[in-house]
C-alpha cells in the first residue's frame, strides 16, 4: 500500500480506538514467565515466526519506490536507504538475499502483502515461493482491502490463495502451521477488516469508509470459508487486525493480530486478557517501530498530520549522526520490547494461546520502507553517496543492526534458552 493510503487506513484504526498511543493504554495484567519449552511444543518452531513481506517493488519502471514524489535511485520514498538500492520484488538476486537474511534471522515464514488476483503482488508470487522454498522457508498472505467489496471476495480469495499457491504447487511452500497438538492448517491475515462505516476528519466533515465490511458480511465469508475446507485441513485460522474484542467475536474471526507498530508493547498484556476472556487466538508483533516517509506535498486545506516518530523520542535533530545512533538505540529498545511482550503473552499458562498451543509471532516488517519498520538492512550511514546524504536519510552507521538483534533474541528461543 502506498504510504498514505497506509496512513489512511491507519487513521481508521485510530479514531475507531483500535490502535491506541502509549498515553492511553491500561497498565494491563502481569504475564507469567516465557515457558522454555517451545522447541519441544513446536517441532516446527522458526516457522511461527513470520515476517510481514511486500512484494510490490519495481525498478523498470519504478514502482513505489517513487511514492510522494520521490525521484530514484538516490530519492526514494523511505526514511531509511535500503541497502539493495531500490530493487524490484521479482529480482532473484533481491530475492535470494532476502531468503538469506529472512533464514539468517531465525525465522521461518514471510507473509506477503497480497491484493487480489491478478495484481501485481499476485504475478510474483511463484517466483518468490520458488526462492523461499529453496531456502526452506514458507510463504502466507495478508489479504490487503484491494477493493471496497473485498469482504464479499473473502472466501474465493482464500480458495484461489490455497489452489493457486498450495495445490497447484503440491503444497511446496505454502505455510502449513502445526499447533502444539499436531493438528495444522494454514493461516490468513487481513489488513482493514474491523473498521467503522464513517469517519469524521479535522472539518468536522463526515464521510463514509468505502473499505468497511460490516460484521455479519464477515460472519457469512469466515463461516462459508470454514465449511468449505472443513475436509482438507485440522482447521484454518483466520486473524483480524483488530483489538475490538467484540466485533471480533461477531465477525466470527478465529482471533486478532496487531499488524501496526503504533500500539505499544505495554498494552499486549491487556489485550491478551481480554482475547482470552472471549476465547480467541491472538497474535502481537515483534517490531522495529514506525518512520513513515512524510509527503513532499501537502494541500493546505489538507487535514495531514506529520507523524510521530515511534518509540518516542524527543527532540530528534536527523541530520547530527549522533541523534540518528541515538534513534537507533531506541529503536533497539522496542524490538527487545515489543519480543519479550508478545512471547510472555503467548507463553502464558493461563491465556487462550498456551492453553490451545497456538503459538505466532509476525514481524514488522521485513521491507515495509515507506513506514520506517524495516528489518532488511539498510545502507550503512558511511556507504551513502553524496546525492543520498543530501536527502537526509535516517540511516544509522551500522545499517543491519535491527536484524542482528532480532536473530540474537529468535536463536535462544528455537534452542530453549529463553530465560525468565
Amino acid at each position: 500500500m502506498p504510504p498514505s493510503s497506509r496512513r489512511h487506513f491507519l487513521g481508521h484504526l485510530w479514531r475507531a480506538g483500535l490502535v491506541l498511543p502509549a498515553a492511553h493504554l491500561a497498565a494491563g495484567r502481569a504475564l507469567a514467565a516465557p515457558r522454555t519449552d517451545l522447541p519441544h511444543r513446536f517441532p516446527d518452531l522458526a516457522r511461527h515466526f513470520v515476517f510481514e513481506y511486500y512484494p510490490w517493488y519495481g525498478a523498470d519502471p519504478m514502482r513505489h519506490w517513487d511514492a510522494e514524489d520521490r525521484v530514484p535511485p538516490d530519492d526514494v520514498a523511505t526514511n531509511y536507504y535500503p541497502r539493495l538500492g531500490p530493487y524490484d520484488s521479482r529480482s532473484a538476486a533481491a530475492l535470494e538475499q532476502h531468503a538469506r537474511w529472512v533464514v539468517e534471522s531465525g525465522a521461518g515464514a514471510v507473509n506477503l502483502s497480497w491484493w487480489g488476483p491478478d495484481s501485481y503482488e499476485d504475478q510474483a508470487v511463484h517466483t518468490i515461493m520458488d526462492v523461499m522454498r529453496d531456502h526452506g522457508l514458507k510463504v502466507t498472505f495478508h489479504l490487503e482491502p484491494y477493493a471496497d467489496d473485498r469482504g464479499q471476495r473473502f472466501v474465493s480469495d482464500v480458495l484461489y490463495l490455497l489452489r493457486e499457491y498450495g495445490e497447484r504447487r503440491g503444497w511446496d511452500a505454502l505455510l502449513i502451521l502445526k499447533n502444539a497438538d499436531g493438528s495444522e492448517g494454514p493461516v490468513f491475515k487481513g489488513f482493514g477488516t474491523i473498521l467503522t462505516p464513517e469517519t469524521t476528519d479535522c472539518h468536522g466533515v463526515r464521510h463514509k469508509v468505502p473499505e468497511y465490511t460490516a460484521d455479519d458480511l464477515w460472519l457469512r465469508q469466515t463461516t462459508e470459508l470454514r465449511r468449505a475446507l472443513r475436509q482438507e485441513f485440522d482447521h484454518v485460522t483466520i486473524l483480524a487486525d483488530s483489538v475490538d474484542i467484540t466485533r471480533t467475536v461477531r465477525s466470527g474471526f478465529d482471533g486478532i493480530a496487531v499488524y501496526d507498530s503504533v500500539t505499544s508493547p505495554a498494552s499486549y498484556a491487556t489485550y491478551a486478557a481480554q482475547a482470552t476472556g472471549a476465547g480467541l487466538l491472538f497474535s502481537f508483533n515483534c517490531n522495529a517501530g514506525f518512520d513513515v516517509v512524510a509527503p513532499r506535498t501537502v494541500e493546505p486545506d489538507s487535514c495531514y498530520q506529520p507523524a510521530p516518530f515511534v518509540p518516542e523520542t524527543a527532540g530528534l535533530d536527523w541530520s547530527r549522526p549522533e541523534e540518528r545512533e541515538r534513534a537507533a538505540a531506541r529503536v533497539q529498545d522496542r524490538i527487545r520490547e515489543s519480543f519479550a511482550a508478545t512471547l510472555a503473552a503467548q507463553t502464558d499458562p493461563a491465556l487462550t494461546n498456551a492453553r490451545r498451543g497456538f503459538f505466532l509471532v509476525y514481524v514488522n516488517s521485513f521491507n515495509e520502507w515507506h513506514e520506517g519498520s524495516s528489518f532488511e538492512p539498510m545502507r550503512d550511514a558511511s556507504a551513502l553517496s553524496a546525492a543520498q546524504r543530501v536527502v537526509g536519510y535516517h540511516n544509522p552507521e551500522r545499517g543491519d543492526y535491527r536484524i542482528a538483534l532480532l536473530r540474537s533474541l529468535v536463536q535462544p528461543v528455537l534452542t530453549s534458552a529463553v530465560r525468565a
